[in-house]
This record gives C-alpha cells, structure tokens and sequence, in this order.
C-alpha cells in the first residue's frame, strides 16, 4: 500500500499529459484503476482531456457512473463533449442524468452541434464584457473567472442583447488606467467564425491570423463560446493524418490498435478497385502480346514508362491536393499550375525519356526502339501531370475528398496510357512490328 502511495504520488507531480502517456501504455483495467485514483487525487479530468476522446470513453464506461459524471463535471465542456460522442447513447445518457441541472444543459447543448464544426469545438466558457466598464472593473471579473473560465487570451465586449462588439486584448486592459473605459480599448474588426463553419475552416483561420482563441457567434452575431488553438491543433493533426490515409487509400477509421478483422474490412473495398484498375492495364498489354512476344525488350521497359508516369504524377497530385486543404488553390491558380506541369512534364519528360532511349540502345543497338522509349516516356510524364492537376479539380468538383481516390485514378491512368503509348510508338517505328 505504501509503495502504491509513493507511485501515485510521483505520478500526479507529472504534467497531465505524461499521466495521459502512462494511462495509455497499460491494459484497460489497469488505466481504469489508475484513473479512479487519480479521480481521488484531483488529476482525472485533466488527465482525461490530454488522451484521445476514444481511449477516454472506454475508460469512463469502467468507471463508476458517479465517479465518470463528476470527472465529466470537471472537465472543460469541449473536452467533456468529445468524451460523450463517443460513448453509446444509454451511457450517455446516464451520466448526464448524474450532473447538475447548469452542467448537463452545457453539455447537451453541445452536443447538438456537429463534431465537425466550429460549434463542435468551441466551449461556452468565455469572458464577455460590456463596454461600459472600466479596465478596474473587467480585471475584477477577469479574476473572478479565472477559474471556471478555463484558459484566457481575450475578452470579448458585448452588447445588452449579447451581441459581439469586439475582442479586447488582456494586455491593454491590464496596462491601462484603471478607470479607463473598454470602449477605449476595444478592437472593434474582431474576426469570429459562424457556429456552423467547417472546423477545417476554423483551422485555416487560426494559421492565417495566428490567433490563440476566436469567438464563435449565431447569425445574429451573438456570442455564443470560444475556440482556442489547443482544439485546433488536433483538427490540423486529424486532417493531416486523414490526407495523409486517404493518399494510400486507408480508410481514415483505421489506426495502430484496429483489429485485424476490422482493418481487413475496412481496406478490402479500396484494394478491389485498385485490382480492377490492374486489370485494365492487364488488358492493355493483353491487346499488344504479340509485340511483346517479337520485341521482348518491350517488357522490360515497359515497367520503367509506367512507374516513372505514375510517380511524375503523384508529385503533382499530392501537391495539389495538400495546397487544396491548405485553401492556397483556386480556379485562376489551377490553371496556373497546369502550364507549371505541362512545362515540368516536359522538361522531366525529355531528361528521363533521353536517358532511359540511350540505355535501351546501348543495350539493343537500335536506335529506333531508344526512340520509341524515349518519346513514350516523354509523353507519358506530361500527361501524368496533366491528370495529376485534373483529377483533383475533378473530385473537389463532385464534392468529393481530393486526396482520397487520386492515387487509384491516376495510377490506373498512367499505367493504361503508358503501356499504350509504348505499344502503339513501338508499332509504329519498329520494322519487326510492321
């Protein structure tokens, strides 16, 4: 018993999020027990808004339910929330039945809104002033709620009828004289985001401003909460992490832990069509057997035009499709960079190709057959680019995830036309194929 005191006290002298790396490194049960402990000692709640909202769920449903409602209660609401939507329904429901009358109407409230959006990261935990107060007065509330107001970067002045007026900087009122007015001080372009803005949107603007938190409003401009970066982060690193899935055609519900029957369901549909697409280039060079079979050369190099055409144009796709969700890319600037690649298509195109030539004939003698490989290649990188730029204008155009079937499409392409183009070139400019 003495030594379980000794680790626990060491454990609650940790930054949260170091308990939150310990939790997650033992079984279930083990984090469980630990947990209630912490609970004991004041650190759960904290604990738990440094873990990942699934990993906290499984944990609160071992938990008592008396036990699980009140660390709930002493979370931030945001991070209460995302604790919530990943628990069952009943659950859910229970635990909310546990709470105060004020903390479960926060929650549910927040939970209307959908985890996507800005509604579903802000936390109504915010300082609204009126503009008639002195910066004595707002410290004196700003001290009041330093405690239920979570992490403070800006108060925000409102109206009567809680209508934004505009964001207040800390540092201003804390330097100005104390019976100064806020309207004095007050920023009045406040950049604020709508409840029902896209959280990718939400993320876009804290990197173009470098905010550290920014209100969130109804459309009547009400203040209705805030967001701050901490939530940000994890958007950006969820949305990283699901291009990054997306490119080699994971589903993005997938992760380290997901079982292998899980995994085996989730990635079987992606990786039929990418059989599908084989099969099409299978059939491009069934049409051209016998080529293959007077010019054995052929099958050789074949694979060298169509890797280097599908890489030529993963390049171009992955660039596009990261500038996309960085919202860096319109239409004006996608044509822009379709003459980028064409030009880059060619000049990569007539390097690789020249080089690929000369070899072919250094090994054949035939200057004919280098010829044929050289302008395959050539062609096949430039319309590698091309796809690699139309392609995913064409799936942000159908309200479809760029970066989530790219690849399939465009390697299914350039294997297609590269076994084409060589074939067909090859026909053309050989006198064994004639």
């Amino acid at each position: 018993m003495g030594d379980d005191r000794i680790v626990l006290r060491e454990l609650l002298s940790r930054d949260p999020a170091d308990i939150a790396e310990t939790l997650g490194e033992l079984s279930e049960g083990q984090a469980a027990e630990l947990l209630h402990r912490l609970y004991l000692g004041g650190a759960a709640a904290k604990t738990l808004a440094e873990m990942d909202p699934e990993e906290s769920a499984e944990l609160v449903r071992k938990l008592d339910r008396q036990v699980a409602s009140t660390i709930l209660a002493r979370m931030d609401p945001d991070d209460a929330v995302d604790v919530l939507e990943q628990l069952p329904e009943d659950v859910r429901k229970e635990l909310l039945s546990r709470l105060s009358r004020h903390d479960a109407k926060r929650l549910t409230d927040l939970l209307a809104y959908a985890p996507d959006t800005a509604g579903g990261l802000m936390t109504p935990e915010v300082v609204a002033l009126s503009l008639a107060m002195t910066a004595q007065g707002a410290i004196d509330i700003l001290r009041q709620r330093q405690e239920s107001a979570g992490t403070v970067y800006y108060a925000y002045a409102v109206d009567d009828a809680n209508h934004l007026q505009g964001v207040l900087s800390l540092r201003d009122i804390a330097l100005a004289r104390p019976d100064r007015n806020l309207g004095e001080l007050v920023i009045r372009d406040a950049v604020s985001v709508r409840v029902d803005q896209d959280a990718e949107e939400v993320a876009k603007l804290f990197d173009k401003y470098d905010f550290f938190a920014l209100p969130v409003v109804d459309a009547e401009n009400r203040l209705l909460g805030v967001i701050t970066v901490d939530d940000v982060i994890d958007v950006i690193r969820d949305e990283a992490t699901e291009d990054i899935y997306h490119l080699a055609s994971v589903p993005g519900a997938e992760g380290v832990d997901t079982s292998w029957w899980d995994s085996l369901r989730l990635r079987m549909p992606w990786l039929l069509v990418r059989l599908l697409t084989g099969l099409l280039a299978a059939v491009v060079v069934g049409a051209f057997e016998q080529a293959i079979a007077k010019v054995a050369a052929l099958a050789v190099v074949m694979g060298v035009i169509v890797g280097q055409g599908g890489a030529s144009g993963m390049q171009t796709a992955t660039i596009l499709t990261r500038g996309m969700a960085l919202g860096e890319i319109d239409r004006k600037t996608g044509w822009r960079l379709l003459g980028k690649e064409v030009l880059l298509g060619l000049v990569n195109g007539a390097l690789l190709g020249g080089a690929v030539g000369l070899l072919m004939y250094a090994w054949k003698g035939e200057v004919l057959l280098g010829v044929a490989v050289s302008i395959a290649m050539l062609l096949n990188v430039v319309v590698a680019g091309v796809i690699g730029v139309g392609i995913p204008f064409a799936l942000r155009a159908l309200g479809r995830d760029p970066a989530l079937a790219s690849g399939i499409f465009l390697t299914a392409i350039t294997d297609a036309l590269g076994f084409a183009l060589l074939f067909v070139l090859a026909g053309l400019l050989l006198p064994a194929l004639r």
